[in-house]
């Protein structure tokens, strides 16, 4: 099983306002398309790729999706991997829509 730490929406909302996280949506094309969290990259989970994850000195990347389900299987992939993903919002994005947050829209 994964070891993955489960973020919440003030989690997430600090480490963007802090320019220390990375948040990759794993959901698909036309979802990501419809509405994103600003600043998110898309990797999705049908063709998810652990060497296309971001690797930024200094930045934790988290998974994110439309509930939290996805995010935990691509954390699994990219651990199996031997990518050191050790977060998720587990909330995603249908907790950041209920809290009223900005959403970005088009492709990524």
């Amino acid at each position: 099983m994964t070891n993955v730490e489960n973020l919440d929406i003030a989690d997430i909302k600090a480490g963007l306002a802090a320019g220390t996280m990375i948040v990759v949506d794993v959901r698909e094309a036309n979802e990501f398309e419809a509405g994103h969290i600003p600043s998110a990259r898309l990797n999705p989970l049908s063709i998810f790729s652990a060497a296309d994850l971001p690797v930024h000195e200094g930045k934790r990347v988290v998974l994110s999706c439309r509930s939290g389900k996805r995010s935990l299987t691509a954390a699994a992939m990219a651990q199996a991997a031997g990518v050191a993903i050790d977060a998720h919002y587990a909330g995603g994005m249908l907790d950041w829509v209920a809290h009223g947050e900005p959403v970005e829209t088009g492709a990524a």
